[in-house]
């Protein structure tokens, strides 16, 4: 047995069920209900010398969008400074290789190379282009099998760079890094001081 409330909250119930069933078959009806609207032409209508002043207009504003998206936020005193740290790092820890003429460790080292001039120089066309001369002096060197030659392409390379290893820091001295995004951290120069 019911109380009158609860009858009168079960035909709500009811009645909601029904409008929501009605609902539904109307907007299912008109959905696919056959529609009046006239279909339009595909067919262009302009001419042939018309068709193509548009697309050459289009194609002048596609190739002036490069130029327009290609500003470069990513570069920065800050990862400048990374590249050289990182990269740097590498190159100079080939130094023993060079004066024993290790021709293979050189060339396992070669992203160094790149990734150094690519880094440090990614603003400065000019001295890019010399440091991707001079990496190919070394590697074409390597290729010769001269060691003088390669040694000599090596320190004019580390030289016109100015490239030099990362300072040796001891946590008595001082702090190497500041957190664990660091560049240095895990090298040398990744001291950090713990009281």
């Amino acid at each position: 047995c019911r109380t009158p409330l609860q009858s009168t909250k079960y035909i709500f119930k009811i009645a909601i069920m029904k409008f929501t069933i009605a609902a539904l078959l109307v907007t299912s009806v008109a959905a696919f209900a056959p529609s009046s609207v006239e279909r339009t032409s595909t067919a262009m209508n302009m001419d042939r010398r018309a068709a193509f002043g548009q697309i050459a207009a289009a194609g002048a504003v596609l190739a002036g969008v490069p130029a327009i998206a290609s500003a470069d936020g990513s570069v920065s005193a800050a990862t400048i400074g990374r590249a050289r740290g990182t990269y740097g790092e590498r190159v100079v820890q080939l130094a023993p290789a060079v004066a024993a003429g290790d021709f293979k460790a050189i060339a396992k080292e070669k992203n160094a190379f790149i990734l150094f001039n690519s880094g440090v120089y990614a603003n400065n066309k000019g001295m890019k282009k010399a440091a991707v001369a001079q990496t190919n002096d070394i590697f074409k060197a390597i290729r010769s099998g001269d060691k003088a030659a390669v040694k000599g392409a090596y320190d004019a390379y580390v030289a016109a760079n100015k490239i030099t290893g990362l300072p040796d820091i001891d946590s008595k001295d001082g702090q190497g890094f500041c957190n664990d995004f660091d560049y240095r951290r895990g090298t040398k120069a990744g001291a950090i001081y713990v009281r």
